[in-house]
C-alpha cells in the first residue's frame, strides 16, 4: 500500500532538505510550511506519518498533536527539535511522539524513525479497517443472534444457551450458524476475538 510522509516545518532550508532526502529513500513525502496549512489537509485512506517542527510561529507541534486527535486523524507523529532537553523530550513523548529527533538530524536515524512510524500506521490502519467492518457485520444480527453471541463468547454449551433464552436448542443451533456466517467467522475462538475487538463482553461466563 502506498504510504505518504507529511513534513511541517517553518523552516525553508530544513524542510527541503528534509523532502528531499526520504523522496531519495523512495518515500512520497510532502510539505508544509505552518501547522494551520497542513491542517487543513485532508489526510488519505493510506498509511502516513508527520515530521513535524516542536517550535513553530502560530500553533505549535502540540495543538497540532491535540487538534489531530480530536478530529479524528492521530497518526504516528515524529518532533523534530533545535532543542533536544530532557525535559523536551519527555514533554513530546508525553504528547504521544512516536520518535523525538534533534537537530540536525542523522539521516539514518530519521529515515529509521520514519520507515518505523509508517509501519505502525500500516498496522493502525488494518486495525480500524477491520474494526469498521466487524462493527458493520454486527449491525446485521438480529436481536435473538445478538443475544446467542453474548452467551456463546462465555462459553456457554448450546444446551445452556436453550436453556437461558426458553428456546430449543436445534433453534440455538441455527441462530449460532447464522451468526457465525453473518460475522464470517469460522470458529468460536475467531468469534470471540471479533466481540473482543468491539468490546462486546459475554452476558454469562459458562
Amino acid at each position: 500500500m502506498e504510504s505518504t510522509v507529511y513534513v511541517v516545518d517553518d523552516d525553508g532550508m530544513v524542510r527541503t532538505a528534509l523532502l528531499r532526502l526520504l523522496a531519495s529513500a523512495g518515500m512520497k513525502a510532502r510539505g508544509f510550511a505552518s501547522a494551520e496549512e497542513f491542517l487543513q489537509e485532508a489526510l488519505p485512506g493510506e498509511p502516513c506519518c508527520l515530521l513535524l517542527d516542536m517550535k513553530m510561529p502560530g500553533s505549535d507541534g502540540f495543538e497540532v498533536v491535540r487538534r489531530l486527535e480530536h478530529r479524528g486523524d492521530a497518526i504516528p507523529i515524529i518532533f523534530i527539535s533545535g532543542y533536544g532537553t530532557i525535559p523536551a523530550t519527555v514533554q513530546a513523548m508525553k504528547a504521544g511522539a512516536h520518535e523525538f529527533l534533534t537537530k540536525p538530524v542523522e539521516e539514518e536515524r530519521l529515515l529509521g524513525a520514519v520507515r518505523e512510524a509508517l509501519t505502525l500506521a500500516s498496522r493502525q490502519l488494518h486495525l480500524r479497517v477491520e474494526h469498521a467492518a466487524n462493527a458493520s457485520r454486527l449491525e446485521t444480527l438480529t436481536p435473538r443472534e445478538r443475544e446467542v453471541l453474548e452467551l456463546a463468547i462465555g462459553g456457554l454449551l448450546n444446551k445452556q444457551i436453550a436453556t437461558e433464552l426458553g428456546i430449543s436448542e436445534i433453534t440455538v443451533k441455527v441462530h449460532k450458524r447464522r451468526v457465525m456466517d453473518k460475522m464470517q467467522t469460522k470458529t468460536l475462538a475467531d468469534l470471540v476475538r471479533a466481540a473482543e475487538r468491539l468490546q462486546i463482553h459475554s452476558a454469562r461466563q459458562r
